[in-house]
């Protein structure tokens, strides 16, 4: 087991935390009683990439000291490290800008497709989350903006119907979670990123794919500038 007398390392040793719906699962499984296959294993990956997205937001080193969640791995959140087990993987600025870029290219069409199709509930519901987002701003609360932000954008996935795209998207956002995380601290990010949020809310209400699409690609450029500026200055020496 890796040690460290100045940093919290990790969370616990064994196995990654279990929601009770996947006990649940676990439970019918090992008892004989039937449960959904497919669904089970979905559950399965979504806990461990959630489990390790809270690890990595809280500058957690080390996933797990024992048994490296092999789906993480897959899905680029943590890194086997020989005879240590595993860590969360460092995202480089570059990294999260060259990941930013591919995110933007589903963003879009995700949002293009939302507004084709959203539904007078769905665009209620994204209009309260506008309000939220707002009031967050307000009240200056970066991380309830934070999630709130992380709200809208998953419920834009879930409202074009692109699944290729929102399967795509769950694994690139799950290794920027840190960065993202990073940004929304930053002093006034919340704010200029409000009105690029509000806009695209907008374009899907007005069912114009058209808008969406830009108003998408605006805000994700506006994110991949602010990466390279707090790269460049993570790279700049201090005196």
């Amino acid at each position: 087991m890796q040690r460290s007398t100045e940093r919290i390392l990790t969370t616990h040793v064994g196995s990654l935390p279990r929601p009770p719906d996947l006990l649940e699962m676990i439970n019918a499984k090992e008892e004989g009683r039937a449960f959904d296959l497919s669904r089970y294993r979905a559950r399965v990956k979504n806990a461990v990439r959630e489990a390790v997205e809270k690890q990595a937001a809280a500058g957690i080193d080390i996933s797990a000291d024992k048994g490296t969640p092999v789906l993480a791995t897959a899905d680029g959140l943590v890194e086997r490290v020989p005879n240590k087990g595993a860590r969360v993987r460092a995202v480089s600025a570059e990294e999260a800008v060259a990941i930013t870029e591919c995110r933007m290219v589903l963003e879009a069409l995700c949002a293009a497709k939302a507004a084709a199709r959203a539904t007078d509930k769905q665009i209620a519901g994204l209009r309260e989350l506008g309000d939220r987002l707002r009031r967050c701003v307000t009240d200056g609360d970066p991380l309830k903006y934070s999630e709130a932000n992380q709200e809208l954008h998953r419920a834009v996935r879930l409202i074009s119907g692109q699944a290729v795209a929102v399967t795509l998207l769950d694994r690139l956002n799950a290794q920027l979670v840190r960065h993202q995380f990073q940004l929304a601290l930053r002093t006034g990010r919340p704010g200029q990123s409000l009105g690029e949020h509000l806009a695209i809310i907008d374009a899907i209400a007005r069912h114009d794919p058209d808008a969406a699409d830009k108003a998408t690609r605006q805000h994700l450029t506006s994110v991949i500038k602010a990466l390279r500026e707090a790269g460049q200055r993570s790279r700049t020496p201090t005196s």
